[in-house]
């Protein structure tokens, strides 16, 4: 269906800046091209200040799509796609995919300071107990490897040192064999722990830490919170396929 004046000035601007167009853009020019200006406009705000270069942004995206909490596979295709075209390796979005699949363990990082809460309140628990030989070497295997320690990482330390140590091989990956700057493994961080659908703000503080420590710029840290922004995007992204087709299906015009 043609689209009007109005919806086709939305379409040039968007496709001009973002270079990407497809029918579901399409639909949502027809049904409110404001808002398709509006959300354009949002998301233009990192490309226009350019403290991280192309690849990176198109890491950050693939990240915030691709991690557990959020999962927006039509985006990880869109990104993977951009972050090729802007010189990513394989090996490169495989390491942001290594990182991100570290999420899991805020499962851990929640979950057990609270069971230590609950032990202490019940009497069942007095104190931390200290760490025998095998622990302390976990901890320094760790604070080797990732180039950190953390008091959140105590308890599941002395609690559960078969998890710890597995999740210490598991999250080391990346940072024994991959190829990215320390700082944007960091940033990578940043972006999943402050993404809408998780804000893990322990975990965020920390790596706003690392990403500093490492050479991050306050610049670059707002774009990445820049692009974990624009995700409340994907209610539409993912809903108007639907309304257009139980519109047509229902006989009710969308222009």
């Amino acid at each position: 269906m043609n689209l009007n004046e109005r919806q086709q000035a939305a379409k040039d601007a968007f496709v001009e800046q973002r270079g990407t167009w497809s029918p579901l853009w399409e639909s949502i020019a027809r049904l409110d091209p404001e808002f398709l200006d509006a959300y354009r406009e949002m998301s233009m705000v990192p490309w226009r200040k350019n403290h991280l270069d192309a690849k990176t942004k198109e890491l950050i995206y693939i990240a915030v799509d691709a991690n557990a909490t959020h999962m927006y596979l039509p985006g990880v295709r869109q990104h993977i796609q951009a972050a090729f075209r802007a010189g990513a390796t394989p090996q490169e979005i495989m390491e942001v995919l290594e990182l991100s699949s570290t999420l899991g363990i805020h499962a851990m990082n929640i979950g057990v300071p609270l069971l230590v809460q609950v032990l202490e309140e019940q009497g069942l628990r007095t104190g931390p107990a200290p760490l025998d030989d095998e622990q302390q070497a976990l901890k320094d295997e760790f604070t080797e490897n990732r180039g950190y320690w953390h008091a959140f990482w105590d308890e599941i330390l002395e609690l559960d040192p078969e998890m710890f140590r597995a999740y210490t091989d598991f999250s080391s990956v990346p940072w024994k064999t991959g190829t990215l700057e320390p700082k944007v493994r960091e940033l990578v961080y940043c972006a999943f722990d402050a993404s809408a659908t998780h804000l893990y703000v322990k975990g965020l503080k920390l790596h706003y830490e690392n990403a500093l420590r490492l050479g991050a710029s306050v610049g670059e840290i707002l774009e990445v919170l820049e692009i974990a922004s624009v995700i409340g995007i994907h209610a539409a992204t993912s809903a108007v396929p639907i309304l257009v087709e139980e519109a047509e299906a229902a006989g009710v015009p969308i222009d």
